[in-house]
């Protein structure tokens, strides 16, 4: 071979070398430059509820202050339906650039336990950005009960085996599976009277006719300081800033027992992890603010955006898992 076609071959090979080299180096700088650009246009929060809902309300109230920090429009988008699956589902198929996002709640965990044909897998198909908000239920009982504790109604139950009813909003709800953890706890056995709604199920206490039932600390505690039922305790670990008064359940003799409503951010699984990082910070930094904090705890609600990504993800597995198991020993069947 000739000393120019040697030449050629060599220049064309560093010519490939160097584009070889310039995608690489391209692909190494784009998340960054991802991060540092976004976002250039109106992100999209999706809301797996309807308008006017408690998961709704939360997201127009987080939404606005966030979109701040971004320096970009947010444009809330409700699509509500089957638990929630149906926007958790659209939202697992969109891209994972950061412009679609996701208000995920505890609900979405039990689900999984309780349907058998979900088509997404919550801790796979989605990147975790932020724990944002917890809503504690609260344990009530109508007066004339004669326990006036969890540890006398836990005896109470005993000494009347299956005879003492409970009422949630529907087979599968936040409070019916509030209730089978405590059941699954304790040990006794109680009747389960399903509502098809939780304001029904709610009056029927009040009234009497169903002695006892969980339900979310926003409905409880207006009905409990009137003195028209009986608050036995909270579900969180840590007692309500806005009842201090109130015991939690797990002091009462139940340690580790916990069952709250929460509220978190999601993004499309394979979403950049600084713009994970970016909408995390954000997160944080409003749910800091001490009028949003304000604003939530005057409304029983906790705000709880402090730890990482990866804290939120390890949070949804464990509840992914806790009720599974809750489900398995209650005998709940998956529809």
């Amino acid at each position: 071979m000739s000393s120019q076609k040697i030449c050629a071959v060599v220049s064309g090979l560093q010519c490939k070398t160097a584009r070889i080299l310039g995608a690489v180096s391209l692909c190494l700088v784009i998340p960054g430059a991802l991060a540092a650009g976004y976002p250039d246009r109106p992100v999209r929060w999706v809301v797996p509820s309807t308008t006017g809902g408690g998961t709704d309300k939360v997201t127009r109230v987080i939404a606005p202050k966030l979109a701040e920090y971004l320096g970009q429009n947010i444009v809330i988008e409700n699509r509500p339906g089957a638990s929630g699956n149906i926007g958790a589902e659209y939202v697992s198929r969109t891209a994972p650039d950061g412009y679609t996002l996701l208000t995920v709640i505890g609900s979405h965990t039990s689900n999984a336990a309780l349907m058998k044909k979900i088509p997404f897998d919550l801790a796979r198909d989605f990147a975790p950005v932020s724990l944002m908000l917890t809503a504690p239920s609260m344990m009530i009982g109508h007066p004339s009960l004669p326990a006036k504790t969890v540890k006398e109604l836990v005896a109470l139950a005993k000494a009347r085996p299956g005879q003492l009813e409970y009422a949630s909003g529907g087979v599968g709800s936040i409070q019916h599976m509030a209730m089978e953890l405590f059941l699954s706890m304790t040990g006794p056995k109680m009747l389960h009277v399903p509502y098809k709604a939780t304001y029904p199920a709610l009056m029927d206490v009040i009234a009497g006719h169903v002695p006892l039932m969980v339900i979310g600390s926003m409905s409880a505690l207006p009905q409990a300081r009137a003195g028209r039922v009986r608050a036995y305790g909270v579900t969180s670990v840590k007692r309500m800033t806005g009842a201090p008064d109130i015991p939690t359940i797990a002091e009462q003799g139940m340690p580790g027992y916990e069952a709250v409503q929460w509220f978190g951010l999601l993004a499309p699984a394979g979403a950049p992890r600084e713009i994970v990082t970016k909408l995390h910070a954000g997160v944080v930094r409003v749910l800091q603010d001490p009028e949003m904090k304000k604003r939530f705890i005057d409304e029983g609600v906790e705000t709880a955006a402090s730890g990482s990504p990866e804290e939120f993800g390890a949070l949804i597995r464990s509840e992914l898992a806790k009720w599974a198991r809750v489900a398995k020993d209650a005998g709940i069947k998956a529809e």
